[in-house]
């Protein structure tokens, strides 16, 4: 993958608000999410999907989703006014044309996710930005045949991408060092906080991060250490508090008085006896089961969706708290 830190390329480097709409492939919870995260910086966004009753239904739950976003003061604009940037269109060709972005989020199916990539090279202008959603494919996949591969990408969004900021770059070896820049930019205009994957690998950051500790948290779970609700506790009343606002490596620099070194001094050999005695978890279908019962003692199936919008509302609640949080403090 190209260094974006190190090409020399100048000609069609761009900054800034793009001079085109975005067009979003693929309506579902992501795809309704991106189109919020654009339209609501000022961008005109076209969505389309195969599906026509996917499509259909998008408008009104992003309207939906904006009129909660409202409630809690995370637009500064009404949710008419930003929903109004956002049109459907029926036809691919429709939705792509003048892009300067199109942001796939279709399902994560190879030879789906090929043919599309071969369709938006064909339709899109030859500068637009084709980005995946992605969140197990490498870019390679599916774009090494591709006239415009330099122009394709992974952009990893955490679900959803209108509430967690976090997007994920992370090109092909053909990508070129521009179109990460240009990408860069792009997310950071719209209010998303990128972040570079230096070369193409499987999970790409978050989901690697994400896996070691579900893994663990699962091997507990299946070795009897604690049940599925004292984990989740441990998490989101232990460690998530810190985490949603500092990073590993920064809770571990404030953890001991002489910072990184001295913490590693103190508990390196603990960490290192941890990972020694560590059992990874083989994902057996009884542990599942057994997980899946307790769940859904806690949380039956039939209420999956008002748990997901009390979810949304929660971190849109949080969202809200480190807005004014950093206006307080000048940030």
């Amino acid at each position: 993958m190209a260094n974006p830190k190190q090409s020399n390329e100048t000609s069609g480097q761009r900054s800034g608000s793009p001079a085109g709409p975005i067009a979003i492939i693929g309506t579902g919870r992501i795809g309704r999410a991106w189109a919020i995260v654009f339209a609501r910086a000022g961008l005109n966004v076209k969505l389309h999907d195969a599906d026509r009753t996917m499509l259909d239904n998008a408008v009104p739950a992003i309207r939906d989703s904006l009129a909660d976003l409202a409630r809690f003061d995370l637009i500064d604009e009404t949710a008419d006014v930003v929903a109004a940037r956002i049109t459907p269109c029926a036809t691919l060709a429709d939705a792509v044309r003048d892009a300067e972005l199109v942001q796939e989020n279709i399902p994560e199916l190879l030879d789906v996710k090929r043919a599309m990539f071969a369709e938006l090279d064909r339709l899109t202008r030859p500068d637009a930005l084709l980005a995946s959603s992605t969140s197990a494919l490498p870019t390679s996949t599916f774009t090494e045949s591709l006239a415009g591969r330099a122009r394709c990408f992974v952009a990893h969004p955490v679900n959803p991408p209108s509430l967690v900021p976090l997007v994920e770059l992370c090109g092909a070896p053909w990508t070129s060092a521009d179109t990460l820049r240009r990408a860069r930019a792009l997310y950071e205009a719209v209010g998303q906080k990128p972040v570079f994957v230096e070369g193409e690998i499987a999970g790409f950051l978050l989901n690697r991060l994400q896996g070691a500790l579900l893994d663990e948290a699962l091997s507990l779970y299946e070795q009897g250490y604690a049940n599925a609700a004292d984990l989740d506790t441990v998490m989101r009343d232990g460690l998530g508090l810190r985490w949603s606002f500092m990073g590993p490596f920064e809770t571990i620099d404030l953890n001991a008085p002489g910072g990184v070194t001295d913490y590693a001094q103190r508990y390196g050999g603990l960490y290192k006896g941890l990972a020694s005695e560590r059992m990874p978890f083989d994902w057996s279908p009884e542990t599942i089961a057994k997980l899946e019962a307790e769940r859904e003692a806690l949380l039956p199936r039939s209420d999956i969706e008002a748990r997901s919008r009390w979810r949304d509302r929660r971190l849109m609640a949080l969202l809200a708290h480190r807005r004014k949080d950093d206006k307080d403090e000048g940030r």
